[in-house]
């Protein structure tokens, strides 16, 4: 751990989802003596999937150490597999991170970095399988922890995921004390949200109209694999 308060390094990219990053920031809002650094190459304002932007607070070369490293998910998180910078970044900073973590789709930028190779990791459930082209075991579940590696399946699972680190970090109790702070106490109109209940035409349904972008996924993940180097 460094020295001072707790360093959290967020990875922002353009399309970015913006919940992936939204949820668990604000369970890391509770986070005693933390400071949370958003990073990308520059500090322009980034476009997110839902159309409204998140302003960046430190750029990749003038980033601080992180004790968690932390990767949101998104359309955007395959670009990054051209991104030599940002998968370089990621490389460097994990070297000394407690911590290196992600939810939904970025695992798969964690992975083009290498560093899941040999882990068990999550993401969500549609393009879960092709972590295995990067030599991570997929796991369906909503948040794996395999050492010091954490992940959180898809879009919502990163509050899950926060609550999981928050735990992690400062035991239990205080975990709770941050549910009862945000009044996480989820509800859903329908019991719908994964392929195990929901209809399976239903499943059928978003598998036929993601086929294009999931063949897609996997030619640029076939291209990237050559990059996939464990951090030294």
């Amino acid at each position: 751990m460094s020295p001072g308060p707790l360093r959290i390094v967020v990875l922002l990219f353009p399309r970015v989802t913006q919940l992936h990053f939204t949820g668990p920031a604000q369970v890391f809002s509770k986070f005693p003596d933390t400071e949370v650094h958003l990073a990308w190459h520059d500090l322009d304002p980034i476009t997110t999937d839902a159309g409204w932007c998140i302003v960046p607070t430190t750029t990749l070369d003038a980033c601080p150490q992180a004790d968690i490293l932390f990767v949101p998910g998104g359309a955007g998180a395959f670009d990054m597999f051209d991104d030599l910078a940002a998968l370089e970044f990621l490389r460097v900073q994990s070297r000394k991170a407690r911590w290196i973590t992600s939810v939904c789709t970025g695992s798969f930028t964690l992975a083009a970095a290498g560093l899941l190779t040999g882990y068990r990791a999550t993401s969500h459930w549609a393009s879960l399988q092709m972590l295995e082209h990067f030599g991570v075991e997929p796991t369906s579940e909503r948040v794996v922890r395999d050492r010091n590696r954490i992940t959180g399946a898809g879009v919502t699972s990163g509050i899950d995921f926060a609550f999981t680190l928050a735990a992690e970090l400062f035991g239990d109790d205080e975990a709770r004390k941050i549910q009862l702070a945000i009044e996480y106490d989820p509800e859903p109109p329908f019991d719908h949200g994964s392929p195990s209940k929901a209809d399976p035409e239903a499943v059928k349904s978003i598998i036929a109209a993601t086929e294009n972008l999931r063949m897609a996924r996997v030619r640029t993940s076939a291209s990237a694999l050559a990059r996939a180097q464990p951090s030294a």
